[in-house]
């Protein structure tokens, strides 16, 4: 691969987004106990990118090919994580691995990915309820592992993976209707299935002034941290509801509250209109890919990004339940943001590929 082949503008928009990510992680921990935690992102983000340049480099073929041994591989690790992983609040998320802690589930996404698109890519043009199934079956049993740690926010990040492969895999429209169905009878199962905790975030969201110091406190922060920043934002370390840290974990989960309250509607805009160029970008990969499976591994990783970035500002200004989902490329965390930059490797082999003679 030549290294004028690489999408170079996607490449300065994702780390356009990083760098503010990391100077909205600084901004937003200033005086906190959580003060050093923008420096490690910085090591993040710089193994991101020789990750990046790694699997630009890497045959996307090669991958497509190992991939059930790959599904094998994830779901065995999945399975040894609820044994051996690391408890934080009673979840089993964590493997230490050289000196940092890193979340497993997060690498599966993209192997969900590529044997999703293996498989859809290799379907006929019209999807037989055999092959719903059997995708179904692929995604659940990640997910379900997952859902055991427990983590539902990260095992509601596979689902679009699948809904994107089985739509590009030619998925009609009475399936997605009876799937659809199926998904509401559902959910009274799913609701006494939830831990307490899951049931109390989804009744904050619902009725966030019935309990204005526990389950809605979040909610209720993040948005008035949203509202204080107006139009052009109170300035960085500026922010009132940030600084006087009434909002919960501003570097995590709800760092685009923080963002919005230090530099308004303006800075949040400009944000969102970030992703949406990358985003943007990413479609246009896939409509140049070479063929059929690498076009839908670029679309599940458009369709991993945009709900992570939908479902989270969704739940920072009390439109969606919180999930602990991270906001991709400015969330603090390493698993996260070092999954979006393998993705991205990919997405750029899958890019080179096509000025391959």
């Amino acid at each position: 691969m030549r290294w004028r082949d690489m999408d170079w503008t996607l490449f300065a928009l994702v780390l356009a987004i990083s760098v503010i990510g990391i100077a909205e992680i600084h901004s937003a921990t200033l005086a906190t106990k959580f003060a050093p935690v923008w420096s490690k992102q910085v090591y993040f983000l710089i193994t991101g990118i020789v990750l990046l340049l790694g699997f630009s480099r890497l045959d996307y073929k090669l991958i497509l090919e190992a991939s059930p041994w790959l599904y094998v591989v994830s779901v065995a690790v999945l399975g040894g994580v609820l044994v051996i992983g690391r408890a934080v609040f009673g979840s089993r998320r964590w493997i230490p691995v050289a000196g940092t802690h890193l979340q497993v589930s997060e690498f599966v996404k993209l192997v969900i990915i590529v044997v999703v698109a293996r498989y859809c890519g290799e379907a006929r043009l019209s999807l037989a309820w055999k092959d719903v199934v059997r995708v179904a079956l692929l995604v659940g049993l990640p997910a379900g592992l997952v859902l055991l740690e427990p983590d539902l926010g990260t095992a509601l990040t596979y689902v679009p993976i699948a809904i994107m492969g089985l739509f590009l895999g030619g998925l009609r429209w009475r399936q997605f209707a009876v799937l659809a169905l199926g998904a509401l009878l559902l959910m009274p199962i799913a609701w006494y299935g939830m831990h307490p905790y899951q049931r109390g975030r989804l009744i904050g969201f619902l009725q966030p002034d019935s309990d204005p110091l526990g389950s809605g406190y979040q909610v209720l922060q993040s948005k008035i941290a949203v509202g204080a920043g107006g139009l052009w934002g109170q300035g960085m370390a500026q922010g009132t509801q940030t600084r006087g840290e009434f909002l919960p974990v501003p570097h995590t989960d709800f760092i685009f509250a923080a963002f919005a309250e230090e530099y308004g509607f303006a800075g949040a805009l400009a944000l969102l209109g970030l992703y949406l160029l990358v985003l943007v970008r990413l479609v246009h990969n896939a409509q140049i890919a070479p063929d059929r499976s690498a076009g839908m591994v670029v679309m599940g990783v458009v369709a991993v990004l945009a709900f992570h970035v939908v479902i989270n500002v969704g739940m920072v200004v009390g439109l969606m339940p919180v999930t602990g989902i991270p906001l991709p490329l400015m969330s603090s965390g390493g698993s996260s943001l070092l999954f979006t930059f393998v993705a991205l490797g990919m997405v750029m082999n899958i890019r080179a590929a096509r000025y391959v003679n």
